[in-house]
């Protein structure tokens, strides 16, 4: 996996070790932060290209994110790419948990997923919230998501 930043300079560490510098910068610096993290797809032809997010919260003073690109080269049903989106972001939360926890920095899981049974995200739902909840992560889902609708949507 590799990580950059939004200004595009690459996270040539690993990101647990990358994610921690930047916690202790932030204290240092007399911020206190949230770490939301969120992954958004896009259907490119016959692949899926996908962004997952870390957005660094600091309380009252804006924030600023990490990303990882990917692409899968296979066709998905909807639900199967938001399930799989889900994965991505668990998959880093889970790198980071432990970390998050030694240094009380809040984190939630945040899925782009449309809570109005209107729209066709809505299929997943259920599936993604129980996945996220069940690994004792905080779940958001739109319009409160904003890791993935928002910061993942513009970098995929």
């Amino acid at each position: 996996m590799h990580w950059r930043k939004f200004d595009g300079t690459r996270i040539d560490l690993p990101i647990v070790e990358a994610v921690e510098r930047t916690i202790i910068r932030e204290r240092e610096q007399g911020h206190r932060l949230k770490v939301c993290i969120g992954t958004d797809s896009q259907v490119r032809g016959d692949a899926v290209e996908l962004a997952t997010v870390i957005v660094f919260v600091r309380e009252k003073k804006g924030g600023f994110m990490y990303i990882c690109n990917s692409r899968e080269n296979r066709r998905m049903t909807l639900r199967e790419r938001m399930i799989f989106e889900v994965s991505k972001s668990i998959e880093i939360a889970y790198a980071l948990c432990d970390l998050l926890d030694r240094y009380d920095v809040e984190l939630e899981v945040h899925a782009d997923i449309n809570t109005d049974p209107h729209f066709q995200s809505n299929t997943a739902l259920k599936e993604a919230m129980g996945y996220i909840l069940s690994m004792g992560f905080v779940f958001k889902a739109k319009p409160d998501a904003f890791a993935s609708s928002a910061c993942a949507d513009k970098v995929v």
